[in-house]
């Protein structure tokens, strides 16, 4: 088990407790939530989104997609995903495609579903594709604090 040496210090600097929780190698978040036997919709995962203007991430359950159309109109911009080399060269630390629901720790703003404030207890990614991050709801709203909560996510 590992976590991603950036987002540990970020946690740690917030001073936000949490558990390192191992699992067998999976990729796809639905996957990932089914190999860890955690609901789909209190597992965060960050999907790296692009614009004229810069980065952002969107978290959102694993069971569900990031509404663009919604964020676009939200956001006032035109939002696309970003490529799987911009994301490996921002996420320099994580293994490719492991996008941390944590992005503030690579200075990168996020916008998080309103969804994920429903569960005591949320689950993401390590930034390696075999470790989760167990935190409380109340650690991950501390984590969260700088990121914009609206509902941006629709079902599958």
């Amino acid at each position: 088990m590992t976590i991603a040496p950036m987002l540990q210090q970020h946690m740690d600097k917030q001073g936000i407790p949490y558990e390192l929780m191992s699992h067998d190698r999976e990729v796809v978040a639905t996957r990932i939530a089914q190999a860890a036997h955690i609901p789909g919709n209190s597992f965060a995962k960050g999907v790296l989104l692009k614009s004229d203007s810069g980065f952002l991430v969107a978290v959102v359950p694993a069971n569900r997609h990031v509404d663009l159309a919604e964020l676009s109109h939200r956001r006032h911009e035109r939002l696309g995903l970003a490529s799987e080399e911009e994301a490996r060269r921002i996420f320099a630390d994580c293994d490719p495609g492991a996008v941390p629901a944590c992005a503030e720790a690579y200075g990168i703003p996020m916008i998080v579903d309103s969804d994920l404030t429903d569960f005591d207890e949320i689950y993401m990614e390590a930034g390696d594709h075999k470790s989760l991050i167990h935190i409380t709801r109340q650690g991950f709203a501390r984590l969260t604090a700088m990121a914009e909560l609206a509902p941006i996510s629709r079902a599958h």
